[in-house]
């Protein structure tokens, strides 16, 4: 019979914890009839009867954990090693087991090898975890996947979250920009994956950081650490944080206009939730965020700059490529280099100590007109071409004045006094030039020039010219006579 303490466990594991029988009997190695008779009775009356053997079961443990050797590098995640096919082949080898008692061995196995994992501390401002998730929004009435990069507090679990075209450095890098500048300071260490973003290459149990990571580190002066590869749940707070907010935040799938309007529109959602979220002692996200922001290592005086740079040549276009994308620059940076420094929403040239600023695109060009007024104030045809695009980009008054011009004049012969117009805006500025004209045209509409019969006129002409028929004429035809060309 079992002793006193082991019949307590039996029928406290039964009749308080609710296990059942087979289960217990399993635990305790006894067979299911011994743990029904120690359910009926509450006194033990052998002390010296030990658990009994089990060679059966010895037998199948041994041949199991050969077999799982033997086939270690001939799985796959989902042509992984079953109970069912460890069974079948233990029966072809003639071995007479269940495959109840198969699946028990490889559970116990699993069991037994299985990580324990350990309940963590997080204080005030020592901590905070990292990580990208990718998501789906209609942006513009289109769907798309893009990448939501997440920051998490562990201490408050407040969170910062914002939504990327790309998962790659630059977003990686300013992710973090805007994260510190959101919560107001900086965390002891942060956790992350071995992305590439951060990571060069592991060295033994180190790792060589990306220029740009270690540039980022150096600047706001916190600790980055790893998770171990392949154990995502070493971070597992901002893991589980990331797959709720899309639960939580992103569904029905948001819309919006661009990217950016829907990412502050979840951020906001974010933002709100926390107020509501209270932890067992009753507080809110918020409330513990109010405790662990003055535990944030202050911010540098100025933000990290998370841009890549890169060397760029400009055509006789005056086009510069990057990243597939060809976008219009100052017309005299024609044929010279200039440095691009490429941030998330927007790439700034700069050349010869000038520079200017493009939104980042993914069309396949994005020419600005403005950038090429010296050139179209001395080719009025090529305004003539541009005009539509060209006066999108410019005020109001020289839109409305191209319009009366084009009404009074047709549209070569507006362009030819647009492109004029254009030339004093070049070298006098646009504001000063546009100012000018809105005064005009505001003089013309309060006092129209009022409208008079055509009289026809008769012009005589010579004899022996008047046999001669011209169709159609412009004074400007005469020009060449004028000047005695005609001679």
């Amino acid at each position: 019979m079992l002793g006193m303490e082991q019949v307590h466990v039996i029928r406290h594991k039964v009749l308080m914890e609710g296990q059942s029988i087979r289960r217990v009997a399993r635990e305790m190695g006894v067979s299911r009839n011994t743990v029904r008779k120690y359910l009926a009775q509450s006194e033990a009356v052998r002390r010296d009867l030990k658990p009994r053997g089990r060679p059966v079961w010895e037998r199948v443990v041994e041949r199991i954990e050969r077999l799982l050797e033997e086939w270690a590098g001939r799985t796959t995640a989902k042509q992984r090693i079953t109970g069912a096919r460890v069974h079948r082949q233990l029966v072809e080898e003639g071995l007479d087991v269940g495959v109840t008692t198969v699946r028990r061995v490889l559970w116990e196995k699993r069991r037994r090898e299985a990580e324990v994992y350990i309940p963590l501390v997080h204080r005030p401002g020592e901590e905070a975890q990292v990580d990208f998730f990718a998501v789906t929004v209609d942006e513009a009435g289109v769907r798309r996947e893009v990448w939501k990069f997440v920051m998490r507090l562990m201490y408050s679990g407040r969170d910062f979250v914002w939504l990327y075209d790309q998962c790659d450095q630059l977003a990686f890098l300013d992710g973090h920009v805007r994260a510190f500048a959101y919560f107001g300071g900086v965390s002891v260490r942060l956790v992350y994956d071995n992305l590439s973003a951060a990571v060069k290459r592991r060295v033994g149990l180190g790792r060589e950081l990306t220029d740009r990571f270690r540039a980022l580190v150096s600047h706001y002066l916190f600790e980055p650490c790893f998770a171990r590869p392949g154990e995502g749940h070493d971070k597992g707070g901002v893991e589980a944080r990331g797959k709720g907010i899309r639960l939580q935040h992103l569904t029905p799938i948001p819309q919006g206009e661009s990217l950016r309007v829907i990412a502050a529109k979840l951020l906001e959602d974010v933002d709100r939730s926390a107020g509501r979220m209270r932890d067992e002692e009753g507080r809110t996200v918020i409330d513990r965020f109010a405790e662990e922001t003055v535990r944030l290592r202050e911010l540098p005086e100025h933000p990290f700059e998370a841009r890549r740079m890169e060397l760029v040549s400009i055509s006789r276009q005056a086009l510069a490529r990057v990243e597939g994308t060809q976008y219009s620059l100052p017309s005299h940076w024609n044929r010279l280099e200039a440095t691009a420094f490429i941030g998330v929403e927007d790439i700034r040239f700069v050349c010869f100590g000038e520079e200017t600023t493009r939104a980042r695109t993914r069309k396949r060009r994005s020419v600005r007109y403005r950038d090429y007024m010296r050139e179209l104030a001395k080719k009025p045809q090529a305004l003539r071409q541009v005009a539509p695009e060209l006066l999108a980009e410019l005020d109001e008054p020289y839109r409305h004045l191209h319009g009366v011009l084009v009404a009074r004049h047709g549209e070569l012969d507006a362009a030819r006094v647009l492109a004029k117009i254009l030339g004093c805006a070049h070298t006098q500025g646009e504001q000063a030039i546009g100012q000018a004209l809105a005064g005009v045209l505001a003089k013309d509409r309060a006092h129209p020039t009022p409208s008079q019969p055509v009289v026809p006129c008769v012009v005589t002409v010579p004899e022996r010219l008047a046999a001669i028929h011209v169709a159609s004429a412009r004074a400007a035809d005469y020009d060449v006579l004028l000047a005695g060309g005609g001679r």
